[in-house]
């Protein structure tokens, strides 16, 4: 249960190495180290982290539930995310709280959900069958890279109901750029005079030309004679009606770069490592075959979703307090950042028996206990894109399964790497196919 303090209690514990060095572990190693510390300290624990942020772990269901469940004024998610602050934008829908998030969402949110997703359907056909034709027969590539090339393809078409031009070609080279980073570039993006030197001056260089990109199409786009009748995502923001108080352009700005860069992250990682464990289980490789010559989209679905839990994209989510709380009988004080762990319980075995397996059924006939699977967070900031997420990762594994027979590049399991926030395939889901 988590309350507003009436009294005093312990801060939660946790490991006592320096800021930096735990910000250095936590960023490259945390799929190892969490385990680690939730044996050692409990289900509430705090990692303390670069800029003076301490971050308070939680792998208890119920103390989850109570974060996404208490109020918007107190668990501030833009805040705990600020750390995508200086790629995303201070307007960006997952940097903004209470009201303003509220307005973006609102906007944003007709162009995922209900006759907007049926109407993306043929499109990501057409992609998904397209970019399947191209594999490489009989020789081991990486379908992590494929799948960040489709996915950011599709989002494209999404964003700006478009994929050709030059100023699109471009824009899609600088974001394959720009997401390709560290956790260290992250935080080193928060420091103003890092962001002139090396790496982080190039960086800042690349997304400054990203941003010039954007404010081009957004011109260009305003002035388009057709512009009431298009459906793609920028138009619809460019024709909210003036009522409902239209974006500025350094709001689009922000809501697109959003999309684009968050839009195709998780569902290229997620269909990464469907290929890969379905490529080293030839019993479910076989069920889903099956399935994507059906039309059963729901296994594959489970597919998707099972490779999301086993393989957590994101480890954790975060929202940073605007008043002390109370969980599972430890002080939180304001300023603290709460993280509800994905990793954690997607792992914890009184929630998924077997959590180290493989097991696509676990999603059907009901799925797991609510709450036990959050990949794209949960409460009022659950993902705005999780239907599409899902709706475009099943028919990408159709198009891909209906092709070709899948091979594993070894028979050991591959492990993860850090990627900026993001855990990936570590050698990039390494396969190699065979026409069927």
């Amino acid at each position: 249960m988590t309350t507003t303090l009436s009294r005093t209690t312990a801060l939660p514990p946790g490991p006592k190495l320096p800021a930096l060095v735990q910000t250095v572990l936590f960023g490259n190693f945390r799929h190892r180290l969490l385990p680690h510390w939730h044996r050692r300290y409990g289900d509430v624990f705090t990692v303390r982290l670069y800029a003076n942020r301490e971050a308070v772990q939680l792998a208890d269901l119920d103390h989850i539930k109570a974060v996404f469940s208490g109020s918007a004024k107190t668990f501030h998610a833009g805040e705990g995310n600020a750390i995508l602050k200086p790629i995303m934008g201070e307007h960006s829908v997952l940097l903004t709280d209470e009201d303003v998030h509220l307005r973006a969402r609102k906007l944003l949110m007709p162009a995922f959900h209900g006759s907007a997703l049926r109407g993306y359907r043929d499109m990501i056909t057409e992609l998904a069958e397209r970019e399947a034709a191209g594999w490489p027969a009989g020789r081991v590539f990486r379908s992590h890279e494929r799948m960040q090339a489709l996915t950011l393809e599709i989002i494209l078409r999404v964003v700006f109901g478009v994929g050709e031009g030059p100023r699109l070609d471009e824009l899609r080279r600088l974001l394959t750029e720009l997401v390709d980073i560290g956790v260290l570039d992250l935080f080193g993006f928060q420091n103003e005079k890092l962001r002139n030197f090396g790496p982080f001056r190039r960086s800042r260089e690349r997304q400054e030309r990203v941003d010039e990109l954007l404010y081009a199409e957004i011109a260009e786009r305003r002035t388009a004679p057709d512009l009431e009748e298009r459906g793609d995502v920028l138009s619809r923001l460019l024709t909210v009606p003036a009522e409902d108080d239209r974006l500025s352009d350094a709001e689009l700005r922000d809501q697109l770069i959003t999309l684009l860069l968050a839009g195709h992250e998780t569902t290229a990682t997620a269909l990464a490592w469907s290929f890969h464990e379905l490529a080293r289980d030839p019993a479910r490789l076989r069920r889903a075959t099956e399935a994507a010559g059906s039309g059963d989209d729901k296994y594959l679905e489970a597919v998707v979703k099972e490779a999301m839990r086993l393989h957590p994209v994101i480890s954790e989510v975060a929202r940073r307090l605007t008043e002390d709380v109370e969980i599972g009988g430890y002080r939180i004080p304001a300023g603290y950042t709460v993280m509800p762990s994905i990793a954690l319980v997607h792992a914890d075995e009184a929630h998924h028996p077997a959590p180290d397996e493989f097991r696509p059924e676990r999603f059907l006939d009901g799925g797991p206990a609510s709450g036990t699977w959050f990949p794209f967070g949960g409460g009022v900031r659950r993902c705005l894109g999780a239907g599409f997420s899902l709706l475009e990762a099943t028919i990408v594994l159709r198009a891909v399964l209906s092709r070709w027979h899948l091979t594993p590049d070894r028979a050991r399991a591959e492990g993860s790497r850090a990627r900026h926030i993001t855990m990936v395939p570590a050698r990039g889901a390494r396969i190699s196919v065979t026409p069927r």
